[in-house]
């Protein structure tokens, strides 16, 4: 049971509401449990294995362990006979990893992504220059119609500056909007 919650304080949360709430729990430690580096706390290696990788053994003070939904080594060292059961069971294709460490995504699903990017941004960019359209209209070069609650001038003058602010937000996001379609590549 590899154990990573001190990396993650989500997770450190979840397991205290965890222990909170009565879930079971395993109190009672079988095996050494060793810290390795990285933060990784496992009780999954031999004790060859945890002096090859750098691990030590934690003495004295009692391991509460959560069970955790997937086994997570560390990306060097580990087993020759790992199983299919030490590496997490995923539905995509894991992006191809350079000897430099740099993760490497197929371009056949780099050029699906970057359409679905682009469609969103277009659609995005179509929505926002109807709104800017639309409060121009409303605007009418500076002085749009009165309204009836707008008896007083200044708050009339009020509405018009909002008008104008929200205009000018509006061309910021769709300027935007255009810089971040510019970043894609063409189709």
């Amino acid at each position: 049971m590899s154990m990573n919650f001190l990396r993650r304080p989500l997770r450190t949360a979840g397991v205290l509401v965890s222990l909170a709430a009565g879930v079971s729990v395993v109190g009672a430690q079988e095996r050494p449990v060793y810290r390795c580096p990285g933060n990784l706390y496992t009780d999954q290696y031999s004790a060859k294995e945890a002096a090859d990788l750098g691990c030590k053994t934690l003495d004295g003070a009692p391991v509460t362990v959560v069970q955790s939904s997937s086994v997570r080594r560390p990306a060097s060292g580990g087993s020759s006979g790992e199983g299919p059961a030490a590496r997490p069971v995923s539905s995509t294709p894991a992006p191809a990893v350079r000897a430099s460490g740099e993760m490497r995504v197929d371009p056949a699903q780099q050029r699906a992504r970057d359409s679905d990017a682009r469609r969103i941004l277009d659609a995005e960019l179509a929505k926002e220059e109807e709104r800017l359209a639309a409060l121009r209209k409303e605007f009418n070069n500076g002085e749009p119609e009165r309204r009836g609650d707008e008896r007083n001038f200044a708050r009339y003058q009020e509405r018009v500056a909002e008008m104008k602010s929200a205009m000018a937000r509006k061309e910021a996001d769709i300027a935007a909007l255009k810089r971040e379609l510019a970043k894609l590549p063409t189709p």
